[in-house]
């Protein structure tokens, strides 16, 4: 377990890490910062920086210690959510960002209300502070600190404090620059820590044998593991529907409406240099994607041979850091910390965006200042992290597996929201009354059937929900005239072309995801 040699690491990291995002976030003398610079990062971002941070926004404690939870239970098909987010990115990168760059956006609220207008972009930012601060920031908080506790005994209070603390001392400041910059750092942790608790695993399966030999082995000894579509029969069938998990609608609904509309990811690629930068850095994340399951998943496999037995799935990942040498152990440790203090951070950049810039600042009747904003934001970041904290015990410590947990939760939202931002861009029909009925809609559905059909697959419920909800979009626009919008979007002002480069690499990464499923379908 933790020695001094352990704590000395982490202690460097934690120094190494704040003072990059100081050094990164220093404004020239005399220049007043503007909201731009601190929400967006002055839309500067390099395309390495944003593929590096969109990864370490999205990889974090419900990815790394819940995915290699359900890789312990279930197997690699878990991975379907990481392999297939590399479509998800290539339509996001195609379709999605040439529209949002063009309209020099700060949030997708905002974006709602010019293309409605007030009521829906108030709708959807009390939404997503919600479920920002009390899913998301309560969960990577929560698992954080199991993570902590289970390696090195400190209480799960003192974890969650102190995970809020590391995230405050670099992104309070700094805002999305210091945020997407030091995500460099963290992204290279995190894959260094996984494939080195993947390594170490492997070979202590295999007796020293090496990392070929031990994957023989757990094949060998768990070939059901490494099923990438589950049988009806299979106790997991619920979560992952077998080949409905890619043919059905769900698991690309909830896809297309967390990387093409959720706030904290597309934040990234809104700080981009230009369009083409911001593409090669999406692209850049998808073949990150694709190597996500052998980081987080595969620890989950050789748990399930080397403790069989654990009191709770979601303790599979640090179990398996107990395997790793000390110092190794510091190291892999620091890039756990990494992708969670990273998650948090770019969560309460994108819930101090929405707040002041879709809340305070429209319902503010004076004119408010560049250095203002700022503060209102910094001070968004403290409340919410503090709230998180407090509430992370009570609303996640009777869970085992918090994964599918947020999985199904997020699914009563997801079908109504993608609705309403492919209206809001692909058609010029869609009302702002269309709009709040698809919302409301597909959140009253969502719960009836949940309800009413617990035995239904919540991948097949997102479908069917999306599907009703569009159709009562549909049917309030046509009662309404059926005519085209004021503040529609005129899409032959926009340039959808990719590079040369971005369509062979799509050829590539299509390709990679067929052989995988064909091989180990």
């Amino acid at each position: 377990m933790f020695n001094t040699l352990d704590w000395i690491i982490v202690g460097l990291y934690c120094i190494g890490i704040i003072s990059l995002a100081t050094y990164v976030s220093r404004t020239s003398s005399g220049k007043e910062r503007t909201a731009e610079d601190y929400f967006l990062a002055g839309r500067s971002l390099p395309w390495w920086a944003i593929g590096a941070s969109l990864i370490a926004a999205n990889i974090s404690a419900e990815q790394i210690i819940g995915m290699s939870g359900q890789g312990f239970v279930v197997g690699m098909a878990i991975a379907v959510w990481e392999l297939t987010a590399a479509i998800a990115l290539i339509v996001m990168a195609k379709f999605f960002l040439p529209l949002f760059l063009e309209k020099k956006i700060y949030t997708m609220p905002q974006f709602l209300e010019e293309r409605f207008d007030r009521r829906v972009s108030l709708v959807l930012s009390f939404f997503w502070l919600t479920v920002y601060i009390f899913i998301n920031l309560t969960t990577v908080l929560w698992l954080g600190s199991i993570a902590i506790h289970t390696l090195t005994g400190l209480s799960l209070i003192n974890g969650l404090i102190l995970l809020a603390l590391l995230s405050l001392a670099y992104s309070l400041f700094g805002g999305l620059k210091a945020v997407a910059m030091t995500d460099i750092v963290q992204v290279i942790l995190l894959i260094f820590g996984g494939l080195a608790v993947s390594y170490i695993a492997l070979n202590t399966i295999s007796d020293d044998s090496g990392v070929l030999s031990g994957l023989t082995i757990v094949y060998q000894e768990l070939p059901e593991k490494f099923d990438m579509i589950l049988s009806q029969d299979n106790p997991s069938y619920e979560n992952l529907p077998g080949i409905w998990i890619l043919l059905g609608a769900g698991v690309w609904i909830g896809h297309f409406a967390y990387w093409g509309f959720n706030q904290y990811i597309t934040q990234r690629a809104l700080g981009a240099k230009s369009i083409k930068e911001a593409q090669k850095g999406v692209m850049f994340a998808a073949y990150l994607k694709l190597l996500m399951p052998l980081v987080i998943v595969l620890p989950g496999i050789c748990a399930a041979i080397l403790f069989p037995v654990l009191e709770k799935s979601d303790q599979a990942y640090p179990t398996m850091m107990s395997l790793l040498p000390n110092g190794l152990l510091g190291l892999t440790f620091a890039a756990l910390i990494a992708a969670i203090v990273s998650s948090l951070a770019s969560m309460t950049n994108s819930i101090s965006t929405i707040f002041t810039m879709d809340i305070y600042r429209k319902f503010s009747k004076n004119h408010v200042s560049q250095s203002k904003l700022i503060s209102i934001g910094r001070n968004t970041v403290i409340v919410s992290l503090l709230i998180a904290v407090i509430v992370a015990k009570p609303l996640l410590g009777s869970f085992d597996s918090i994964f599918q947990y947020i999985q199904n939760f997020t699914g009563l939202f997801t079908p109504g929201i993608l609705v309403i931002f492919l209206v809001a861009l692909f058609w010029n029909k869609a009302t702002t009354l269309s709009t709040l009925v698809a919302a409301i809609s597909s959140l009253v559905l969502s719960v009836v059937i949940s309800f009413t059909f617990p035995e239904l697959p919540y991948i097949h419920r997102m479908g069917i929900v999306f599907f009703i909800s569009g159709f009562a979009c549909y049917m309030t626009a046509l009662i309404q005239g059926y005519q085209v919008q004021a503040k529609a979007i005129d899409l032959n002002g926009i340039d959808f072309t990719t590079s040369k480069s971005f369509n062979i690499n799509t050829i590539i990464v299509v390709s990679v995801l067929a052989f995988i499923y064909i091989t180990f379908a």
